[in-house]
């Protein structure tokens, strides 16, 4: 008989965006009348930028015309993407990143779950509560982890808790993690990290052998110069870390799927017996078995964020959506409400008021005013009692449904 996976059904409840979604059509259905504005999905709202969507255009116009049609390109990732990604991302940064360390795929979401495919079942998973679900659900697929447990942690995953008195940025925990989940700016708390932070983390690290899985799918958003966009602009890095990058809240990738994961050729991971291995080889195994690239199209008008216009529209795409987010910020603080995040980042994290749980939250202001945003619970434990409002939305709305929230506590 076929057998299931059951680590799938240690996952207790529906994943965190689908049962928002759920909520607001069960809602919208029964109130057909009422204007619903939507600010919990970080699904961005602006169309691709003139660059980039001159460059798609011309891509497919080259899939029609037989002396310059693509067919299987390259796994890794198309040379002239590659290259402008090294030049333009670490090497203006001062950090040696090579094209070869660098993997195109489709999407930030499916790097950093696919990940733990090339290590081993009995590495102890490090997260940060409360942060993108993703990074919980996936290490229960695999396998590394015990039950679901009532305080709503999984056993065997080394939580590292954010909150108001570590400033919403994790203390390096006493139990040491094998792979340890770092993502800055932070999703949902948007908070961002020093380098004084993430040197901490990159000796930690080393001293224990162990690896930062570091997702930088917001770098885009920070304004602070002396805020680091990469991991790899920290001495040692390469020797243990991961990076991931997403052109979807950069650039508007959300529908058009692209980004990548950088991998050095210092990294090494250790088999059972302590010998060291190279751990670019083994991702590339994986990426070239399990995939076939992105399209042609789509990795030329990823090209085009790099051109000098493209880089100029794509920075007025992010400051659009950064000025939501101060509007967000300035709103509820003058509302009462304990705000954070909302400058170098889309996301602003707010503390409900009078205790209030975090779903509840999400009812009243659903229910009352018509207004979506995130319950910071689905996050993690940690998040309970905190909602998450995204900047990924239209201006006119932004302002609207401040309004709303206004009226309804002021």
């Amino acid at each position: 008989m076929a057998l299931i996976n059951e680590h799938y059904l240690k996952l207790k409840a529906g994943y965190l965006f689908p049962e928002i979604g759920r909520r607001v059509k069960e809602f919208s259905l029964a109130h057909p009348d009422k204007k619903i504005i939507r600010m919990g999905i970080g699904d961005v709202t602006q169309p691709l930028v003139p660059s980039v969507l001159k460059a798609f255009h011309e891509g497919v116009e080259e899939m029609g015309n037989v002396a310059t049609f693509k067919g299987y390109g390259p796994e890794q990732g198309y040379e002239f993407l590659r290259e402008a990604i090294a030049k333009n991302d670490f090497e203006a940064r001062g950090v040696d990143i090579s094209a070869d360390d660098i993997f195109i795929s489709d999407g930030s979401k499916c790097d950093t779950g696919n990940i733990q495919e090339i290590f081993g079942l009995d590495n102890k998973i490090g997260i940060c509560d409360p942060v993108y679900p993703v990074y919980a659900d996936t290490t229960v697929m695999s396998g590394k982890t015990g039950i679901y447990q009532e305080n709503g942690y999984f056993e065997k995953i080394i939580y590292m808790p954010c909150n108001e008195g570590n400033r919403f940025i994790p203390d390096l925990p006493i139990q040491r993690p094998d792979l340890i989940f770092l993502c800055f700016p932070n999703n949902p708390t948007g908070t961002v990290a020093t380098k004084e932070v993430l040197k901490k983390w990159v000796d930690y690290a080393i001293a224990n052998k162990s690896i930062i899985l570091y997702d930088a799918a917001y770098e885009a958003f920070i304004t602070d110069k002396n805020i680091p966009h990469s991991i790899f602009e920290i001495e040692g890095a390469k020797k243990v870390a991961i990076e991931f990058r997403s052109f979807s809240k950069t650039a508007g990738f959300t529908g058009t799927r692209c980004a990548f994961t950088v991998i050095p050729s210092e990294l090494v991971a250790y088999d059972s017996i302590g010998n060291a291995h190279q751990v670019k080889p083994l991702w590339m195994r994986r990426h070239t078995t399990k995939f076939n690239g992105v399209s042609y199209p789509v990795q030329k008008a990823a090209a085009a964020i790099y051109s000098e216009q493209g880089k100029k529209e794509v920075k007025e795409v992010i400051n659009f959506y950064l000025e939501n987010a101060r509007i967000m910020n300035q709103s509820l603080t003058s509302l009462g409400f304990k705000v954070f995040g909302g400058i170098n980042a889309p996301y602003v994290w707010v503390k409900t008021k009078n205790n209030m749980k975090s779903w509840e939250f999400f009812d009243k202001l659903l229910h009352e005013i018509n207004v979506v945003g995130t319950p910071g619970a689905g996050f993690g434990p940690s998040g309970e009692g905190y909602f998450r409002f995204s900047a990924f939305a239209e201006r006119a709305n932004v302002i609207e449904a401040m309004e709303r929230i206004t009226k309804l506590f002021e």
